[in-house]
């Protein structure tokens, strides 16, 4: 088993480098993927390259979003013969004192991806918090199931060839649908997800991608779409109810 870490970056520089490198104690090689930022950040983040000899970068020409720059991650951390992959957002959310926990448990359950559960405190954006939990409740729709805790935190641990069966085979969404349409359609094709409780903090001066309109509505057509692949496989869901 080999990991690393796998960095989404659109315009994230404030305390970037400094996260960077306090994922050196981990000893594992960093992608980061640069989502076509802008040209000054652009330049920062290729210092960071020439900096920390565990850190590669991969440039986007044109935006793709999040889930477009997980995946480019995701696909270059495999074809480097990495077996898993540690993905975490650059926006300063995640509590990184939870990446050992997450390891750990990765390496007892190496077929599994094993994802953040958020305890909020009161930085949460009152909008963000409720829109999760209509997101939780067709998750259960989609899945005749709860043990999908949380489909919406980008700190999670992939194994790489179990996500590269299904990302090779369906065409994922490359925004904000992403997190949750991956951890969906790996449960409907047997791969569990393991979830780890972990504190999410918005930074008071953090910049937010989520645009309110557009990804709801992008993530509304998302579960249309598996509300709809549920149907089709109501045979297996019936299954694994009875197995669970």
């Amino acid at each position: 088993m080999s990991y690393c870490f796998v960095i989404p970056n659109y315009n994230h520089i404030r305390g970037f480098r400094e996260l960077v490198i306090s994922l050196a104690q981990f000893a594992l090689p960093v992608i980061i993927v640069n989502d076509a930022s802008d040209e000054a950040v652009r330049v920062q983040l290729e210092r960071i390259e020439q900096e920390l000899d565990y850190v590669e970068l991969i440039h986007h020409q044109v935006n793709q979003g999040k889930g477009g720059a997980v995946q480019t991650g995701l696909k270059a951390a495999y074809e480097r013969q990495f077996s898993h992959a540690l993905q975490i957002d650059a926006d300063g959310q995640h509590d990184f004192n939870d990446i050992a926990k997450f390891l750990a448990a990765s390496q007892s359950r190496p077929e599994e991806v094993i994802s953040g559960a958020p305890v909020y405190d009161e930085s949460v954006p009152k909008h963000r918090l409720y829109g999760r939990y209509i997101t939780h409740f067709w998750v259960f729709i989609e899945t005749w199931s709860r043990t999908l805790k949380d489909t919406m935190c980008g700190f999670r641990v992939y194994p790489l060839h179990q996500y590269m069966s299904l990302a090779q085979n369906v065409s994922l969404g490359r925004r904000m649908d992403f997190d949750i349409e991956v951890l969906v359609r790996l449960y409907w094709a047997g791969v569990k997800t393991h979830f780890i409780p972990t504190h999410v903090h918005y930074p008071q001066d953090g910049h937010s991608h989520f645009r309110g309109f557009e990804d709801n509505l992008r993530i509304s057509w998302l579960h249309t779409r598996l509300v709809f692949g549920m149907l089709m496989r109501i045979p297996l869901l019936l299954k694994n109810k009875v197995t669970q």
